[in-house]
Parts: structure tokens; C-alpha cells; sequence
């Protein structure tokens, strides 16, 4: 096998390995650790963390560590995450939640650089164009790693369908469920017996186990390529100070389409913190049992990847302001539907309708977004993309933040009033583009990926 092929399966299996952990563990934080609010508080610390990471780290990191050295010292950021998940508590899965935020910056930025000068260097030596080498190593790594939302919550799923506790669940305790939740402290008493801690346990101990491997595989089969450390450190030597670069992403936001596109951006952090921290918490734990978790969980997974793949290929024919209408008419219709619903086990496909459905529309806000990002600042994406990162990790702050003071209903309303004023600010920026056409080239056509930091995964 070609040697960058190689490394370039092997850092794809361990984001997968890691990933698969980490999945697993975010989408049950909230059903979990549900006592004070715990489980949410965790994700909105991880997530600010993540913001401070992104401005700061990557450059320093990589340059004294090199890229291999950073995705395996990062990694162990995520293990420490999982540690922390044993004995569930303020003391334990607050730092952990930091020490994992600071890490997901500086992982993802290795990965990156490192795919690049895989890419590069093959084409170099095989005589092909290393933009088309690039995008196929990323293709590979995609392929393999999207499939980690798949087998982290069959894992939980599978895991907590041992429980021997089981209880029936009572109409009473069902009224506490849905929009009008009953605010209660934990979960599961209104709904299933929570898990023994033998499962939570074997649970946890499987998903740091997945995490030891990953780090493993790379530090023992992942070459240190040659001129890693020294372009690394070339490519920082050439690019302004860190003051400089932190000034730029604000100073981005003297353009008025950047400033419009903020409510677009943070919503995409609202929608899907709200899924993960809300949805399965007080429509599938409370209803059904947190068991069921994963199942949803994977049925999000399997149709936002798949929509992804297909909406990328399909936007050269429908135009991105289609693709928007349709991922706005679906969340509002699940976010009505959700307001008027009351949660049922005997309405068991309804559970996995929802999670398809924002699938669907995460697909769209994900890949369109990027893509429309890329295309209205082609000459300054660095800080272009800063801000992406920067506004969708703030929605999922905002959404973590307020989880356990509001009542599901209320969440439900600012999710719509903050679509309804992303799509009037996603409106006029189409009209502003429209409006200059005449006068300015038309951009660069810039294929719809999903975010190389896509925040869902961290």
C-alpha cells in the first residue's frame, strides 16, 4: 500500500475510534447526568473551551509538537473527557469538559495540515494536481469517520437495552414528557429506572478503551512525515502574529453580509444542541427509556450523512436559496409538531421521524452554509471560516447554557423565532449579492463540504 494512503487510513480509523466514543457520550450527556443540569452545563463548558482552543492553540501546539504528536496528545484530551464520565460529577466532568474543549482545536487543525501535506507530497512525487490528491484523502477520511455516530450510539443502545430494570412507564409520569416538560431534576424518574452503575461502567470503560486505541494507533503506526515539523513551522513563521490573525476574524465583521449571516450561523449551533441536549432527554429517556437514545441518535446520523452527499451533488442544479427554503419549511414543521405532541411509547416511528427529519435539514444548513461561506468571502476565508466556527460554537453555548432554566416549549420558540431571523438576514444578504452582481465577477464555485471543524463531532 502507497505510504500516505496508509497514514492517511490510519488517522481515519482513529478519528473513528475516538469519535465513536466521544458521539456516544454527548448524545447522553443530558440523560445521564441529568441531576442540576450537569450533563448540559458539561457540553456548554466543552464548548466554550472549543471557542477559546480555536483562537489560540492550533498554531502554538503544532508548531513545538509537529502534526502526529498533536492528534495523539489532543486524543488524550478526549480520553480524559471519557475518565471523567466514571464518577459524574461538578468536580470531575467540568475540568474534563475543559481539558477536552482545549484539545479540539488543535486536533482537528493537525488532522488538517497533515491530510494537506500527505496530499502534497504524494502528488508532488506521482506528477497529479495535489488540490485533486487533497480532496481525495479528505474524501476517504470523511467516508470512514462519518460512520462513528453509527456504531458510538449502537454501542449505548445495545448496552442499556441489558438493563434488568426496566419499569412500565405510567401516564402520569408521560404528562411530564414533551414541550410542557415538568422540569424535574432527573430524567428518569419520570420515565424508565435509570441504568445500573455496572452499565454505565461497562459503557464508559468501552468508550475510553475506544479512545486508548485510537491514540495507540496513531502513535504506533502513523509516520512523522519528514517535513511536517519544518513546513509547519515555515507556514507560522509566514503568517501574521496571533494578535494579528485574532484582530482579523473581527475585523471581518465590517462586512455587512458577515454580520448578517451571525443569526444563520449560531442557529445551526441551536438546532443541533437542541436535538442532542433536549430532544433526548425529554421526549426519548422520558418517554421510552434512555436505551433508545442511540437508536435516534443513529437514524440522525445515517440520514444527515447521506443528505449531505446527496445535497453537495444536487446544489449545482437547484441553487442554494431552494435548498435553504427546504431545510427552513422542515425544522419549522418539526418544531410546530413538537410544541403540539404528546410523547407516547405506543407511538413508537414517531420518535425516529423527528431525528430524520433535522437530519435532513442539518444536512442542508451544514453543507449550504459552508458553501455559501466559501463562496461570498473567497479572498478571505481564513477569517471568514473563523467566524463560522466562532458563531456556531456560541449557538451551542447559548443552547447548552439555558437547557435546564427553560421549559422545552419556550426552547422550542426561540429555535423558531432564531430561524425565522436567520432566514430575513440569510434574505437580505442574497439581496445585497444580487444587487452587486452586475457590478462584480461572479465568485469562484466552490464545492459544498460539510466544515473540516464540524462542531457536531468536535
Amino acid at each position: 500500500m502507497e505510504r500516505n494512503l496508509k497514514n492517511v487510513l490510519v488517522i481515519s480509523f482513529g478519528f473513528l475510534l475516538l469519535f465513536t466514543a466521544y458521539g456516544g457520550l454527548q448524545s447522553l450527556q443530558s440523560s445521564l447526568h441529568s441531576e442540576e443540569g450537569l450533563g448540559v452545563a458539561s457540553l456548554s463548558v466543552l464548548y466554550a473551551a472549543l471557542i477559546l482552543s480555536s483562537m489560540f492553540l492550533p498554531p502554538i501546539v503544532i508548531k513545538k509538537l509537529g502534526c502526529k504528536w498533536t492528534i495523539a496528545g489532543s486524543m488524550c484530551c478526549y480520553i480524559a473527557f471519557s475518565l471523567g464520565n466514571f464518577y459524574a460529577s461538578w468536580y470531575t466532568l467540568i475540568p474534563t469538559s475543559v481539558i477536552l474543549g482545549l484539545g479540539g482545536a488543535p486536533l482537528w487543525s493537525a488532522k488538517c495540515t497533515y491530510l494537506t501535506i500527505a496530499g502534497n507530497s504524494y502528488a508532488e512525487k506521482a506528477g497529479k494536481n495535489g488540490k485533486d490528491v487533497i480532496n481525495q484523502y479528505f474524501g476517504v477520511f470523511f467516508l470512514i469517520f462519518q460512520s462513528s455516530g453509527i456504531w458510538g450510539n449502537l454501542i449505548s443502545s445495545l448496552i442499556f437495552s441489558q438493563a434488568s430494570n426496566k419499569v412500565e412507564i405510567s401516564e402520569e409520569n408521560l404528562a411530564c414528557c414533551g414541550a410542557y416538560d415538568c422540569m424535574t431534576d432527573t430524567t428518569n424518574t419520570t420515565g424508565s429506572a435509570e441504568p445500573s452503575n455496572t452499565l454505565i461502567y461497562t459503557l464508559v470503560g468501552i468508550y475510553t478503551a475506544s479512545g486508548v486505541l485510537a491514540v495507540l494507533l496513531i502513535v504506533i503506526f502513523l509516520d512523522q512525515i519528514k517535513s511536517d515539523q519544518a513546513e509547519t513551522e515555515k507556514e507560522i513563521l509566514e503568517t501574521p502574529s496571533f494578535w494579528s490573525t485574532f484582530l482579523a476574524t473581527f475585523q471581518h465583521l465590517k462586512d455587512k453580509r458577515q454580520c448578517l449571516l451571525i443569526p444563520l450561523t449560531m442557529y445551526s449551533g441551536f438546532e443541533q444542541g437542541f436535538l442532542s441536549g433536549d430532544y433526548t432527554k425529554t421526549y426519548v429517556t422520558c418517554a421510552l427509556g434512555i436505551h433508545y437514545v442511540g437508536y435516534v441518535m443513529i437514524c440522525f446520523s445515517a440520514v444527515n450523512s447521506l443528505c449531505s452527499l446527496l445535497f453537495g451533488k444536487i446544489s449545482q442544479f437547484t441553487g442554494r436559496k431552494l435548498l435553504f427554503a427546504l431545510a427552513t419549511v422542515t425544522n419549522t414543521a418539526c418544531i410546530i409538531a413538537l410544541l403540539l405532541w404528546k410523547p407516547h411509547p405506543k407511538q413508537l416511528a414517531v420518535f425516529f421521524v423527528f431525528p430524520a427529519l433535522w437530519g435532513l435539514s442539518d444536512a442542508i444548513w451544514q453543507t449550504q452554509t459552508n458553501g455559501l461561506y466559501g463562496n461570498l468571502f473567497e479572498k478571505h476565508k481564513e477569517a471568514a471560516f473563523a467566524n463560522y466556527r466562532l458563531w456556531e460554537s456560541f449557538g451551542f453555548v447559548i443552547a447548552f447554557g439555558y437547557s435546564t432554566k427553560l421549559q422545552v416549549y419556550i426552547k422550542l420558540y426561540i429555535l423558531l423565532s432564531v430561524l425565522v431571523l436567520s432566514m430575513v438576514t440569510y434574505g437580505a444578504v442574497e439581496y445585497l449579492e444580487a444587487k452587486s452582481s452586475p457590478e462584480t465577477p461572479p465568485p469562484t464555485k466552490i464545492e459544498n463540504v460539510r466544515p473540516l471543524t464540524q462542531e457536531t463531532h468536535m
